[in-house]
Formats: structure tokens, sequence, C-alpha cells
């Protein structure tokens, strides 16, 4: 049944216009084709909302997610009488409306980081004030702010003398204090928690929350509201899960931070108090969709947050495509629509193995008639299972290949990213003399690097110095020209002494590379104004906060360190520096909204690698939609369109694209087209090579929410898993039976996707599709 009966205008014609047929959840939701267009149905909402409701209370969010949001309804507020706006006012069936006055708007901030400076620009305060107080043009004083420099503290005084290292022990809530300091912040957290019941008081006396939008974070949590909070919640000082601390990582500096930051959030209750509130969460990208599933599928619980929303008759989920795939209603169409293809056939009887937990072997005529999915699968019988079994037998023969006379152009967004994704394969692909590698990071990657790091290794090279034990730097030449020279000679010393196993020199080996890259960012002439340049760069970081955006002299500087990194990397193989690639894209910028690739800065780099080097197989990352425009999707799309210029000046018919995977979203096994066995030396070399040479990444400052370690031990993690799911197929006898040592040998199997450049360029084309919006 399609619950539609509260729907508003602007949600009918989105509705209308998805193409729903079926609504099998416990709640309302709404599919829309991508990221940009998620913005503008929501702003459409909201000023349908405001309109009707001049004087209600709303409650915005913050983050990368409300980006198209933000941009949407500023430009309808300024643009109320232009054409394009009265064009999508009147095919959204609200052209009747008249402009609303924000200024009557009452606002309230959904949470906030405790404690955290409100200047902060990493502050939700500040982020809530520039772009809905500023942007949306509201009336500060009919705000409701969380404003951690005015919450009362004991004394009066500022958080800054009552939680000195920022740390607040809520267990003072329950003992006794042991000193006088403990005494002072247990009067303090009891302030904080009157501040918060006054807090919730105000939002009461206004009604409550008359229009919500809010996110779904990796544990389901919204507002602050982690897996587990009670549905019965109020405003409050709260500590968080690790999936929110990992995310909260990228905002504040680094994990060591998140995970000593508390939050004050709104409740559950706070957000459902007002029974005919509108509460919309929005959602997009594959990386949400078992979070969204849970919300609109399961029964209320505290295990699932947003599940408090289903008692609201005006709640609704505004999500993509991508973030739809894991609902019954996504899974249903996939197979009842369309031909049916082998992909489908695939997939239905593979995830009838992994999830009834049944060999491949095993499975019965009766199985396959009582699954959903299998039974749609034409003349489906054993020999259907049979088929597939071969097929997975046939992409490890794919994996398993052995290439020569090869020109390899391996792509990374990130430093890390190739080896995360497809090391197994490269190694293996090295050991052949007569192919060439090139390896080409196209990102920067400063934001990897905390303060933290880059303190420790400028004191690390400047104590060096002061011992003398930098001795290129008194060559006559060096810094002329010198310091541009041996740089293989930065990564054998390093190298060296990993093998030998000496840890400080390794530090006095990342020290020259520093020297080398302090000399070329800001042009030193000599050893004394370089020991200057160092005090000074420590001194800046020291007075900094922690997840403030960096100068770009020190971005630079950052960006050079993981450039070493990856060069340590690929030495491993014996691959020259000549070999490793920098690009330093332009739109790579660490600011919470970015911009867009473009042709002459950010492809036409690419375009002249391709020129020079000439590959036969390019490999990249091919992630799905994801929750915005990010580094990823914009380095495919930059890739892409290099390669179809490149295709007007070469015939690139046998050009082979690898896209890959690592750990941030996963192949499912009926996408991919080969598979690459993994054997426990790969593990151990992935597991050392990681730590042994991305130095600034060992601590896993900003972790991914799956994991509370390095990627490394992630990626590890996920080919585990995926070998688990191979053997259901298989069967383990396959494998340890098998007359190939490689295959007696896997335990792990990692996945890829190979392409022809057509088909690339069509799978490009239709992830750009996911990315656009109105004009």
């Amino acid at each position: 049944m399609l619950k539609t009966t509260n729907f508003s205008s602007v949600e009918k014609v989105f509705f209308e216009n998805s193409g729903m047929k079926t609504m099998q959840s416990r709640m309302p939701y709404v599919v829309v084709d991508n990221f940009p267009r998620l913005g503008l149905f929501t702003a459409l909402r909201f000023i349908e909302w405001i309109a009707e409701n001049p004087d209600g209370v709303i409650s915005l969010p913050t983050g990368k997610t409300p980006e198209h949001f933000i941009k949407w309804t500023s430009y309808f507020l300024n643009n109320w009488e232009s054409e394009k706006t009265r064009g999508l006012f009147k095919q959204y069936g609200i052209a009747h409306l008249k402009k609303p006055e924000t200024k009557g708007l009452h606002f309230v901030q959904i949470d906030e980081f405790y404690p955290i400076h409100s200047w902060q620009h990493n502050s939700f305060y500040y982020y809530v004030n520039k772009f809905y107080i500023d942007g949306f043009g509201l009336d500060p004083e009919k705000a409701l702010f969380i404003n951690s420099n005015e919450i009362p503290l004991a004394g009066g005084k500022p958080f800054t003398d009552i939680f000195p290292d920022l740390k607040v022990d809520l267990s003072l809530r329950f003992r006794d204090p042991k000193n006088s300091v403990e005494r002072k912040q247990q009067e303090s957290i009891y302030l904080i928690d009157h501040w918060c019941s006054e807090y919730e008081r105000k939002i009461r006396d206004m009604g409550g929350i008359g229009f919500f939008l809010g996110g779904i974070g990796p544990d389901g949590h919204i507002a602050f509201n982690t897996r587990g909070s009670d549905h019965f919640s109020n405003t409050r000082l709260t500590a968080t899960n690790f999936e929110t601390q990992a995310v909260a990582a990228g905002d504040l500096g680094g994990i060591s931070v998140s995970k000593n930051r508390l939050v004050i959030t709104i409740g559950l209750d706070t957000i459902a108090y007002k029974k005919e509130a509108v509460a919309i969460i929005i959602a997009a990208g594959e990386a949400k969709a078992d979070v969204v599933k849970n919300a609109l599928e399961k029964e209320p619980s505290n295990l699932y947050p947003a599940t408090v929303l289903h008692q609201l008759p005006n709640a609704r989920f505004y999500i993509t495509r991508g973030a739809a795939v894991g609902l019954k209603d996504s899974i249903d169409r996939y197979y009842t629509t369309g031909e049916w293809t082998k992909e489908k056939t695939e997939r239905a009887i593979i995830d009838l193995c992994v999830q009834s937990e049944t060999y491949a072997h095993h499975l019965t005529e009766e199985d396959l008639k009582n699954d959903p999915y299998t039974r749609l699968i034409p003349d489906v019988s054993l020999k259907t299972v049979e088929t597939v079994i071969e097929q997975v037998k046939s992409k490890i023969a794919l994996g398993m290949k052995h290439c020569q006379n090869e020109i390899f152009y391996h792509t990374g967004p990130h430093h890390d990213d190739i080896m995360l994704g497809l090391l197994p394969n490269v190694s293996h692909q090295l050991r052949e003399a007569s192919n060439s590698f090139y390896f080409t990071v196209m990102t920067s990657g400063f934001t990897a690097v905390t303060n933290k790091f880059m303190i420790e290794s400028l004191k690390d090279t400047l104590y060096f110095l002061l011992k003398d034990q930098i001795q290129m730097v008194h060559y006559l030449d060096f810094y002329r020209d010198g310091y541009k020279l041996k740089r293989d000679k930065d990564v054998y010393h390093y190298l060296n002494k990993v093998a030998s196993g000496e840890p400080g020199e390794r530090k006095r080996g990342l020290s020259h590379r520093v020297v080398r890259s302090i000399i070329e960012v800001y042009e030193i002439k000599n050893t004394l104004d370089l020991k200057e340049k160092i005090h000074d760069i420590i001194h800046k970081l020291e007075n900094s906060y922690d997840g403030e955006k960096n100068p770009p002299d020190i971005q630079k500087l950052k960006g050079m360190i993981r450039e070493f990194e990856e060069e340590l990397v690929w030495a491993h193989f014996g691959v020259r520096v000549s070999n490793v690639n920098h690009l330093r894209l332009g739109f790579y910028t660490g600011d919470i909204f970015t911009a867009q690739p473009e042709r002459n800065r950010d492809v036409l780099p690419i375009l002249e690698e391709l020129r020079k080097y000439k590959p036969t197989t390019i490999s990249l990352a091919f992630d799905p939609e994801g929750s915005g425009p990010d580094t990823h999707y914009k380095v495919l799309q930059a890739i892409a369109e290099a390669v179809r210029l490149w295709g007007k000046e070469e015939d690139l018919s046998h050009l082979k694209i690898i896209g890959y995977r690592n750990v941030w979203f996963k192949f499912h096994p009926a996408e991919a087209t080969n598979f690459v066995p993994v054997s426990l030396n790969s593990l151990s070399v992935l597991d050392s090579a990681f730590t042994d040479c991305y130095l600034s990444q060992v601590e896993a400052p900003f972790p991914s929410y799956m994991l509370d370690g390095k990627f490394s031990t992630l990626a590890e993690k996920i080919w585990i898993g995926q070998l688990k799911d191979i053997q259901l197929v298989l069967g383990k006898n396959y494998f340890y039976e098998n007359e190939s040592p490689r295959i007696r040998a896997t335990h792990g199997m990692l996945y890829f996707k190979q392409m022809d450049v057509n088909t690339f360029l069509a799978h490009a084309r239709e992830l750009e599709k996911s990315m656009e919006g109105v004009e």
C-alpha cells in the first residue's frame, strides 16, 4: 500500500516522478535520482512549509549533505520572481505561494560538540549562523543556539578553566569528586545538565519543532542520538559511539580529539514531541543503504534511532537511488523490471547461499523455488547453480591471469587508495619484467595529516639538524639545486632502516624529505633560515585549533609528507620515485563544499600523462554514487574526460580499464569480473608496507566508521569476508584440494571490474547523471 495520504504538493510531484509502484516500508519515503536533486526537493518542501508557517519553529542540519538544500533555498529566497524560480514552483505545484518572511521563523540548533569555541569554523554554531541565520535571513533573536562559550559553569569560569584538557568526565554525575578540580567539574556538569533542561523547556514552550530536517549517521543516528538512544530522550550532554567519532574526526582534527569530545544534542523525543511536525531525514549514496533500510523497515527500537519517527504522520525519508538500494522495494524492482541478465542470476544464487549460509552444492530445487528471487530465474534448476559455480571459477581464473608487455597506469584519488584496492594484484604483475608501471595520485591528501603528526615530524627534523645528522645541507649547491636531487636515496635510506629495524633512523630518513619539502615550499636559502622556518611552522600549528583549515603553504607541506609515503610503498617493489606521480589536482581544497573539476586545471594534467605513458591498462577507484560530490567521484570524472579526449587522438580499442574499490565500498561478486586470490603472504605484505610507509596513518587518525584501526586492517577484513562468500559458492575443498598452489594458499579474495573504454565511459556517464541537478 502506498503511504501518500498526507503528502504535500511538492512531495506528490516528486513521488510521481520517482516511478515508485510499491512502498513496503513502515513510514513513507520518496526516492530521487541524485544528490543535487535531493537538495532541490528538500528546498522546495522547506519553502512550501515556511510559506504556510511564517512563524514556525525549524531545525536544520549541518555537514556536507545539506549542500544543495542550502544552495537552492538561498537561490529561491533571493530570486523569488526569476523565471527559473517561477518555472520550478509551477512544476512542483507551489506557484501560488507568497514569498515567506523568514524573520518570523524560530530556529533551533540541533546539536554541537562540547566543549568547542563557538568562533571556530568547525563548530556547528558557526555553521548554522553562516548558512542559516545569515544565509536565509533568519532573526538571531528568535533562535536557540548551543554556544559552548555561553553555557554557565562553576564560578562563572570559561570551559577552558574548568576543563583545561577539553575532556569532560561524565562519571562525575554519579561518583564523588576526588579533589577540588573535580568538584568544580562536577558542579559544572550539573549546570550544563540544567542548561540542557532549560533548552528543552524553551523548545516545548514554543510548541515543539514544526519542521525538522536531519541527516542519518553510519550507526543510524539522527542529531547525535546514537544507536541505543532512548526514544523518550531529551536535550542532554552525552558521549557518542565509535562510528560517530570516526565521522566527526574529519571536523575535529582526528579521532584522538573526537574520541574525547562530548556532544550536546536534542533528544529523540524532542524531535517527535510535536505530533503534526514535518520531520524529514535526507540520505544520499550507497554507504547509507543499510541504515536507511533499518530505519524504514525495522520495528521501532532503540537500536534504530530514526524509527522514533514512525509515530509521526508527516515524517518522511527523502533519499537518492543509491541510498535506496537495500530496500525491499528496490530489490524487487531490480529483479522484476527490465530483461533478465546473467548478473541477476549470479546475484540471486550467491545471495541465497550467503543469507542462508548454505553451500551452493547443498542447495535443493525446493530452496530455489522458495526464495523470492531465485524463483524468478528463467528455467531455474540445479543446473543454474552449476553454471554460477563455473562462472565464479572463471572469474578467479581471470584474476590470476599473468600479464606481459603491459603498460600499467595505476591511479588513486588519495594516497593509499591503490594499495588498499589492488595491492595483491599489482604485486603479482610487478614481478614480470616486461611490464611497465606508473602510479599517479590525483590529490594532495593533506587533510589526512594531523597537526600533531606534522609537529612531531618538524621537531624530529629540528633535532637532527641541531645534531648535524642531516649532512646534505652542507653541500655547496644544496639550497639552490641540490635539494631537488637524490630523492630515490631518501626512499632507499628509509627502507634500509625498515629492514634493519631502526625506528630512530627511519625518523631521520623522513626528516631528509621534510627538509627538501620546506626548501621547495618556502624557497629557503640557508640552514639558519631553515631552522627559523621550522620553528615558525611549529608555532603556527601549535597555536591553531584542532580541525582548523591550514594555510596553503602548510597544506602543501602536509601533502608532500603523503607523497613521500606513497613513494615508499612502491619502492618496496623496485618502482622508481620518477614513476610515482603527484598531480595535486586543484579541485581538492579541504573546504566543506568543494569545487567541481575543471578541464584545464584537473583534466589536462591527466591527459598529458596518458599521452606520455600510453598505458595499455588504467586502474581507478570505481565507487557507486556517494553521499555527495566526493573526491573519488570527481577523480573518476576527470579521468573519464581525459580518456575521452585521448580517444580522439589514439585508437583505444585495446585499452583495459580496471575499476577497484577498497575500504569505503565493496563490489557484489556479481558486479565484479575478476577475483584475485589473496594469500597470507599478501596480507602480511599489505600490513607491513602500510605500517612502515604510511607513517601519518599508522595511528588511524581518520578511520573508517567500520573499524577502529588502520585502513590496512579493514582491507584485510574485507578480503577475508569476501573469500567466505566465495567459499559458500565453491566449497572450501575447492581451495584446499586445488591443483594450483596459488589457490591452495588463498585466505582472502579481492574483486575488481575490468572494462573496455566504451563500457567505462558509459558507467562514468551514469555516475555523472547521479550528480546532475537542475541548471
